[in-house]
């Protein structure tokens, strides 16, 4: 595999639109879809966003470990450590890129090209480079804490974004 393959991580996301009776026997939607990284083929289903963030974070990581295989302990923990700043960033600025795709999708979609492009650039900066190790720390338990409770909040949101457009759908 090439180096500029092993640094790179692509994925397609495809959507698919149900509208359904609910339990109400009111019209209701769901969006269901797939989400395929180029570079291994490798192809998920998904019925929520949580589920593609998943994947990605999944496949992002197995990215960042095997580049830094070969680097020492403290560059490893601080080029780890950059890679999670990412998805704390992602979290916090997902609600408003969600609001800003439903109003312009287009605008939205390359909105987060570029976003996602800009991390995963500084990421790719920082292991190409070394590492002062006393400049960075690892994530501590309080941090993924923090994540975590924001990927909770953030998921409650999009939820309620999600009953909002249903309700504006029906009128």
């Amino acid at each position: 595999m090439s180096a500029k393959k092993r640094e790179t991580a692509s994925f397609v996301l495809r959507f698919r639109q149900k509208i359904f009776q609910n339990e109400n026997n009111e019209s209701d939607v769901q969006w269901r879809g797939n989400i395929r990284h180029v570079q291994d083929g490798d192809e998920r289903r998904f019925s929520t966003f949580n589920e593609v963030v998943d994947f990605i974070q999944h496949k992002l990581a197995d990215l960042t470990i095997e580049a830094i295989e070969e680097k020492s302990p403290e560059e490893q923990r601080g080029i780890l450590a950059k890679s999670f700043d990412l998805w704390k960033k992602m979290a916090t600025a997902y609600p408003k890129i969600v609001l800003e795709t439903i109003k312009d999708p287009k605008a939205g979609v390359e909105h987060i090209q570029d976003q996602v492009s800009q991390q995963v650039s500084q990421v790719s900066d920082m292991i190409s480079s070394k590492l002062d190790p006393d400049y960075w720390k690892p994530a501590s338990k309080s941090d993924l804490q923090k994540v975590a409770d924001m990927v909770e909040k953030l998921t409650r949101e999009v939820n309620a974004l999600h009953k909002k457009i249903e309700r504006l759908s029906d009128k």
